[in-house]
């Protein structure tokens, strides 16, 4: 007989709505021959090595796997491993006994690509198939109109009725405070404790050690960090972790 856990994260998993909806780096190939998502199997193995980290650092998409890329996102697969993540950072959210009094159990989420989506900016810009543009891709992040993944704001929205602390820590830089506060809000997104964004003393550092001081900051004031969300394995690793990380697919691009 199933698990109450088992049964749980299912339910959790069919509850989740489906909605199709910033990188430091990001870099392309340009445009060229692509081969089909079907004839390169190799593109699947690629996937799977670059989200548990076999990989380690990349810096661009494989060339025949651009098309398996643009697939991956259409074809509702990004979408159902985004919603199987969520079931799981539930089920343990669930699981924590949140402190009523004090409020200082911590969940903590990334930006891009975690709790808002850059999709459309991939769209228009061919998956790779055109070389990325720091200018372009500001731009885009300047306008505020990234959709929630909707995965995340089902997490979100959950684990703040919990009762955790949520705070947002973001490679952005300051100079993006405002217009990143107002995509929050308007995709969905409100009541955080804090949204922490890259200073003037944080420019040069790599993003593990960024958000491991921020993290560090956090725990001194007294906090527990009980969940962390995140799409890139420097958003989860390093030092002052959660008790539990997750990470969310990302395809696109690699942040040391």
């Amino acid at each position: 007989m199933p698990s109450p856990t088992s049964i749980l994260s299912l339910l959790l998993l069919l509850l989740l709505t489906v909605t199709v909806s910033s990188a430091n780096v990001i870099r392309m190939y340009p445009k060229q021959h692509i081969v089909g998502p079907d004839d390169d199997p190799k593109c699947e193995s690629w996937k799977f090595s670059i989200e548990v980290n076999n990989a380690g650092s990349w810096n661009s998409i494989p060339r025949p796997c651009i098309e398996f890329v643009k697939d991956y996102f259409h074809s509702g697969r990004y979408l159902s491993d985004s919603r199987s993540v969520a079931a799981f950072s539930l089920t343990f959210a669930r699981s924590v006994k949140v402190a009523k009094g004090d409020g200082m159990d911590a969940w903590i989420f990334d930006v891009d690509e975690t709790l808002l989506s850059n999709l459309p900016y991939y769209e228009d810009n061919g998956f790779g198939s055109q070389p990325y543009n720091d200018t372009s891709f500001n731009e885009w992040v300047n306008k505020g109109l990234a959709p929630a993944l909707a995965a995340s704001l089902t997490v979100y929205k959950w684990v703040k009725k919990l009762g955790f602390k949520i705070f947002i820590i973001t490679g952005r830089g300051e100079s993006q405070r405002v217009v990143t506060e107002q995509n929050l809000i308007d995709a969905g997104y409100s009541g955080w404790e804090k949204l922490i964004l890259r200073g003037s003393d944080d420019e040069g550092k790599k993003a593990t050690v960024y958000k491991s001081e921020k993290r560090a900051e956090l725990v001194k004031q007294g906090y527990t960090i009980q969940g962390s969300s995140g799409d890139q394995w420097s958003d989860l690793i390093g030092f002052a972790i959660a008790k539990r990380s997750f990470k969310l697919p990302n395809p696109m691009y690699y942040i040391p």
